[in-house]
């Protein structure tokens, strides 16, 4: 998400005039990282709020050397990353002196330039040794799930090359292929009970709810529970309000939905108002190119397209897609007969969307949003009784 939710927490004083600490110490964070170029700006970027967040302080490199201070009301976990590339390295910043050593090597990849940052040294941050120690069981979940896939790697290279889809359902008939399924079930059973346990031997504090948010991409309503074992001070803290946000979002429903003017394929300017006149229900359908659930939405939104667009039903889809050439070649593909439009001025941040597929159901008589968690067959009762 494009607009921070630090929007209105200073959490860094960078360059600020007046204090915003409840503290007198000061932090310096002084760091070498070889590899960098002359003259290579250094970013430091809120970790751990499960949004895009913009830099709040920048440093230019000199001999590959660089510095940051200011203050912070408590401990904070940043990304230290280089300008305009992608790859960052985790830090926890508290106020004291920090001197942070790291070899960094740049890779081009399609997309842009990488940077891989290695041989990471950090002293002078017990909040650091602490996160690394909180974190570290997540280390092992890679080799776990590396060995799993090498253990069925030729059952898994059979499915992948199948000549047709019958003769792939038929190898996932076989009992290799059911053992590496009861694998890959064991093994994401086995990451959410161990990051549970991890999450909760913190409740009491603010580790907890930031142990919480490293350890998930994101949250459903499955992770309340989890969350209300935390304590009031682990609830009332940065950390656990960025949780609590997350877990009880704000909606749209039972309220306007928010007009918004976007862009299709030809650059073709659109107004929600325009797309919804003279119909009865509109489907406001959030997705990706690379969402695999969005993707396998689309044909049962087709399905419903078919039945009560003459009815009066419209749909818009709004893809997040930040690489336009895959959201043109996923248009390409899908076909979708309603207006397909590209998200490019924060649209998603005014109807509160975390994950996708989202799809907002809109009375276009009242111009209000009916519901906002209605999907495959419980959209489509939703609909037949709306139409019948």
């Amino acid at each position: 998400m494009k607009r921070s939710i630090l929007g209105v927490i200073v959490v860094l004083c960078v360059l600020m005039t007046t204090a915003c600490a409840q503290t007198d110490a000061n932090y310096t964070l002084s760091g070498e990282i070889s590899g960098l170029k002359e003259g290579t700006k250094v970013e430091l970027v809120p970790a751990a709020t499960h949004n895009e967040e913009e830099p709040v302080a920048s440093a230019i490199a000199t001999n590959g050397k660089f510095e940051f201070s200011g203050k912070l009301e408590e401990p904070r976990l940043f990304y230290l990353k280089v300008a305009d590339h992608y790859g960052s390295l985790s830090i926890m910043l508290e106020n004291s002196k920090i001197s942070l050593k790291a070899k960094a090597v740049f890779e081009e990849s399609n997309n842009g330039i990488f940077v891989d940052f290695s041989d990471v040294q950090v002293s002078g941050s017990k909040a650091n040794d602490f996160y690394m120690e909180k974190l570290a069981f997540k280390s092992k979940f890679g080799a776990l799930h590396e060995k799993y896939y090498k253990d069925h790697d030729a059952i898994l290279a059979a499915v992948r090359n199948a000549k047709s889809k019958a003769i792939a359902d038929s190898l996932r008939n076989t009992d290799d292929y059911k053992a590496f399924a009861q694998a890959e079930k064991d093994f994401f059973t086995s990451v959410e009970k161990t990051s549970n346990e991890a999450i909760l031997a913190n409740k009491d504090s603010w580790w907890g709810p930031l142990v919480m948010l490293e350890s998930m991409s994101y949250f459903t309503d499955e992770q309340i529970p989890l969350y209300e074992q935390f304590s009031e001070a682990a609830k009332n803290s940065y950390y656990g309000q960025l949780v609590k946000k997350e877990l009880y979002p704000e909606r749209v429903v039972n309220k306007q939905a928010p007009e918004f003017t976007l862009a299709d394929r030809e650059g073709k300017t659109f107004n929600s108002s325009e797309l919804i006149e003279g119909k009865k229900y509109i489907l406001i359908d959030f997705w990706a190119s690379w969402c695999g659930p969005c993707r396998r939405e689309i044909p049962n939104l087709k399905h419903m397209y078919e039945l009560y667009a003459s009815k009066g039903l419209q749909i818009i889809s709004i893809s997040r897609d930040e690489d336009r050439a895959a959201w043109l070649k996923a248009l390409d593909k899908e076909k979708m007969a309603w207006p397909n439009l590209l998200n490019e001025k924060g649209v998603d941040d005014l109807y509160f969307v975390k994950t996708i597929p989202a799809i907002f159901l809109v009375d276009a008589s009242t111009g209000k949003v009916m519901d906002d968690k209605l999907r495959g067959e419980a959209l489509d009762q939703k609909l037949e009784e709306l139409f019948q």
